[in-house]
């Protein structure tokens, strides 16, 4: 159930990640320059009481350093980026087993 749980969330992600570069790439061609949506600007339109609180937290948890160097770095990347490796990375920890060869299956 956990596995099916893992691949379906990385699913919804890697369609989400398909949905902001879709739209990343429409603002990039009206525009004529480069524009990328931050992860960090996707969090503050959704709820930037969270994002304030979840600072917080892992600032008093680990360090306003591992803040600024870690958490930080990954929320100033594009959102299509961000989305696509935290699907890959479900769907990955949510793989079926190979099956033994040789073995029996009891």
């Amino acid at each position: 159930m956990i596995r099916f749980l893992l691949r379906f969330v990385g699913m919804l992600l890697l369609a989400l990640g398909f949905i902001f570069l879709v739209y990343d790439g429409i603002r990039t061609i009206s525009d004529g320059t480069i524009l990328l949506t931050k992860a960090s600007e996707i969090w503050i339109i959704l709820n930037d009481r969270s994002l304030e609180a979840f600072r917080v937290l892992v600032e008093r948890y680990t360090g306003a350093e591992f803040w600024r160097a870690g958490v930080a770095t990954i929320l100033d990347q594009p959102a299509s980026a961000v989305a696509c490796i935290l699907g890959v990375i479900l769907i990955v920890l949510g793989r079926k087993k190979k099956p033994l060869i040789g073995y029996a299956r009891d």
